[in-house]
């Protein structure tokens, strides 16, 4: 009777884990022992300016994971991203404008969920480097950032 309860146990405990995925572990100081701490970020269906996230694209998926680090005082040229994307800002502060003017204040720690071919920019106006983490969801053989013609 114990022995299928134990089995039982440790495949809960082992599924438990493996759904954690690379969480950081935090030690309980009252407890001493180790517990995941997990924040969620931001969960939408929307991206910063309020329109509806489209449809993912068709084709073989393309994960990219970029760190950009920008420079005090610079102003990213005008672009946009025909694919969905999402990041953190690491450190920094970073203002993303639309061509319609709309606007979206960034500080260290703060995530972003990217307009969608909407033509924008970035400018940082800190005295330090913004640096940002951003997750594009593309496909194969498609661009993930087009820079308007000048």
């Amino acid at each position: 009777m114990m022995k299928p309860t134990i089995r039982i146990l440790a495949v809960l405990s082992i599924t438990f884990f493996l759904q954690l995925g690379c969480t950081t572990a935090q030690i309980s100081p009252e407890t001493n022992k180790r517990s995941p701490v997990v924040k969620e970020l931001v969960k939408t269906t929307h991206s910063w300016d309020g329109a509806l996230l489209p449809a993912y694209l068709q084709g073989q998926p393309e994960i990219t994971v970029l760190r950009i680090s920008i420079p005090a005082g610079t102003r990213l040229d005008t672009h946009r991203h025909p694919v969905i994307n999402a990041g953190v800002l690491l450190n920094g502060q970073l203002m993303v404008v639309t061509k319609e003017g709309k606007t979206l204040h960034l500080k260290a720690g703060d995530p972003i969920v990217e307009v969608v071919n909407t033509w924008h920019y970035g400018i940082n106006q800190g005295k330090v480097p913004a640096e940002i983490v951003v997750f594009y969801a593309g496909i194969i053989d498609t661009p993930i950032t087009i820079v308007e013609p000048r």
